[in-house]
């Protein structure tokens, strides 16, 4: 894992446990509470599929571009 997917999941990590933290304590009642980390759990899990998606794309590009450069040398 890269330095920036480090700082990038300390971040998403930090910026959830702030959520939640504000979340749980705010005077709401507890369904409303629920409602409010369920909403946030979601936004999360689409924003980490986002991440996983892009991390693969960029992991695809990379083994395609090393299969060219051994081709080329092989070659």
């Amino acid at each position: 894992m890269n330095k920036n997917s480090k700082i990038g999941l300390a971040f998403l990590t930090g910026a959830a446990a702030g959520a939640i933290a504000g979340i749980l304590l705010a005077p709401d009642k507890g369904t409303e509470t629920r409602k409010k980390i369920a909403d946030k759990a979601k936004g999360l899990k689409e924003t980490m599929r986002e991440k996983v998606k892009d991390g693969l794309q960029k992991a695809n590009d990379l083994k395609e571009k090393f299969v060219k450069e051994a081709e080329e040398i092989l070659s």
